[in-house]
C-alpha cells in the first residue's frame, strides 16, 4: 500500500514560483501514475495535472497550462509540481494522489496524501 506526504507548500507573492513534493513509501511506487488535484474554500476538488508511471507522458488542467510542470523521480519515490506564475486563483490546499492508470477525475485514484496549503496573496 502507498501513502503520501506532500510539503514545500506555504505562501508566496503573486508571480512568484513554489514547488511542493510528494514523497511515497512502498515499492510499488514506479507502478502508479500521479495526480494532482487543488482544493479552495467553498470549491470541489479541481484536478490539476497528472504524470504516467514511466514520466514520459504528462496532462493538465487548462487552468495551469504552461505555468505548472508535473515531474517524477522514482528513484527518490518523489513526484513534484513546479507552480510558476502563481495567481491569488492558485490559493487551495494542494494534494498528490496515486492511482493505476492517468485520469482527471478523483474518483479514479486509490491513494491521497493529507494536503499542502498553498496561498497566493496580491
Amino acid at each position: 500500500q502507498v501513502q503520501l506526504v506532500e510539503s514545500g507548500g506555504g505562501l508566496v507573492q503573486a508571480g512568484g514560483s513554489l514547488r511542493l513534493s510528494c514523497a511515497a513509501s512502498g515499492p510499488t511506487f514506479s507502478r502508479h501514475a500521479m495526480g494532482w488535484f487543488r482544493q479552495a474554500p467553498g470549491k470541489d476538488r479541481e484536478f490539476v495535472g497528472a504524470i504516467s508511471w514511466s514520466g514520459g507522458s504528462t496532462f493538465y488542467a487548462n487552468s495551469v497550462k504552461g505555468r505548472f510542470t508535473i515531474s517524477r523521480d522514482n528513484a527518490e519515490n518523489t513526484v513534484y509540481l513546479e507552480m510558476n506564475s502563481l495567481k491569488p486563483e492558485d490559493t487551495a490546499v494542494y494534494y498528490c494522489a496515486a492511482g493505476t492508470i492517468v485520469r482527471a477525475t478523483a474518483d479514479e485514484y486509490d491513494y491521497w496524501g493529507q494536503g499542502s496549503q498553498v496561498t497566493v496573496s496580491l
